[in-house]
């Protein structure tokens, strides 16, 4: 970890030249792109069960696999950040991940496609690499703002995904292409997007505000980074806390389009529509919990973020209760916007936290907690695709465990001795600031 003073103290949107800054627009607008090819299929799944002739039990596997080998991903990137820095695991993880989302177009019955959308979860592990490079550019007073407004602008990728990609299936379709290849020519897309940004990102970013890290790693102190973190039980809750926030929403993510076309008979580009607007809260909602626990932490300490974390925990699980329950479709839609609000706050105030539970092992620590964020996803989607249990009633249990996972704020404790190292300066700047 690089020392405080090195790091910006201040998020100044309109700065695009300094290292801290560039790599904070580079990080949000990469992790977009990942979020925009790793669902990119999701809202196209109506047609994609009818052509492929997929059974529920089929779709929830799809949905399984699209975030399964994602937790493997995490912890692996993690490990390869606190190794040889963001810059180039970002630029990898980018230029390989392209590959499967224009390639799933090749998919011509249940077996191809599951593969494809299995490699395709891998792009998940951007997050990761996300958080650690904003971590590592921004100092204690800041770096809850600075990591939910990237991770959040980022995730708007998985709203925008829902609105754009029907429209542009639509776009091929009035072009002349039959289904069986619109939704696959849309597909090329997100992939070519993901591509270009792999060159870009290692072209325009540097690892830390003092440089990148040399071509072979010399420091010591990442041999042990993961075993270190992995036996701090801290990281743990965390792990369970943000599969009870980030797992429900990448669960919302693949089931809201099909959920309101099943349930209220809804078109495909309405459904999508609606679908678009929980992903659409990332727009604010991340980056207001992550702002929230700076300021709590400026308050009343590193507990301060902690109790923040658990009451906004609860209020997610609480109205993910009633968005399961509500049969009319504006009652719906507004319990869904709530969760979605509570959802994205929750996540803003995970990674407020994470950067405090052990300094020499970042990335290892934000691949173990967000693992779990896919791993929470990963065991909600066998609920989806029980045969005798209705979706409402599986995003009911859901929001019953979110409820409890509140409570594991009682296991993370700070000794009284560690304190936030926080220059009195503000949080976030106005755009067109010094």
């Amino acid at each position: 970890m690089m020392p405080s003073a090195s790091k910006a103290t201040r998020v100044r949107l309109a700065d695009f030249h300094s290292r801290p800054m560039r790599a904070f627009h580079m990080t949000w607008l990469a992790f977009f792109l990942c979020f925009f090819g790793w669902f990119g299929i999701a809202p196209l799944m109506p047609i994609v069960r009818e052509e492929l002739h997929l059974t529920k039990a089929q779709v929830g596997n799809t949905i399984i696999a699209s975030v399964a080998i994602t937790i493997l991903a995490r912890l692996f990137f993690g490990w390869l950040c606190d190794r040889i820095g963001p810059r180039r695991s970002y630029s990898w993880l980018l230029i390989l991940g392209s590959l499967p989302v224009m390639g799933i177009g090749l998919a011509h019955d249940y077996e191809t496609f599951l593969l494809f959308r299995l490699a395709i979860g891998a792009i998940g592990a951007s997050f990761v690499i996300t958080q650690f490079h904003t971590s590592v550019m921004f100092a204690p007073n800041v770096v809850g703002t600075a990591n939910a407004t990237a991770a959040g602008w980022g995730n708007l990728g998985g709203g925008v995904t829902q609105m754009v990609m029907p429209l542009l299936v639509a776009a091929f379709v009035s072009l002349g292409a039959n289904h069986y290849w619109s939704w696959r020519l849309a597909m090329i897309v997100p992939g070519a997007a993901l591509l270009l940004m792999g060159i870009a990102y290692a072209r325009l970013t540097n690892d830390t505000p003092a440089g990148n890290y040399p071509l072979v790693d010399q420091r010591t102190s990442s041999q042990g980074s993961f075993w270190s973190a992995c036996q701090d039980h801290r990281v743990w809750s965390l792990g369970v806390m943000y599969a009870a926030c980030f797992g429900v929403e990448l669960t919302m993510d693949n089931i809201a389009a099909l959920y309101f076309v099943d349930s209220f008979g809804l078109s495909l580009e309405r459904a999508g529509l609606l679908a678009g607007c929980f992903g659409l809260m990332n727009l604010f909602a991340r980056a207001l919990g992550g702002h929230l626990s700076d300021k709590l932490g400026l308050r009343w300490g590193l507990q301060g973020r902690v109790a923040f974390l658990g009451g906004v925990l609860l209020l997610e699980g609480l109205a993910l209760v009633a968005f399961s329950q509500a049969k009319l479709l504006p009652l719906a839609v507004a319990a869904m916007l709530v969760t979605g609000l509570f959802v994205k706050m929750s996540n803003g105030a995970t990674y407020a936290v994470v950067p405090f539970i052990n300094r020499e092992a970042l990335g290892s620590v934000s691949g173990i907690v967000g693992a779990g964020g896919n791993l929470g996803a990963v065991l909600a989607g066998f609920l989806f695709k029980m045969e005798g249990l209705a979706w409402s009633q599986a995003l009911c249990f859901l929001g019953l465990f979110v409820c409890c996972a509140s409570l594991l704020v009682f296991a993370i404790r700070f000794q009284v001795a560690q304190t936030e190292v926080a220059p009195g300066t503000p949080a976030l700047a106005p755009i067109g600031g010094d």
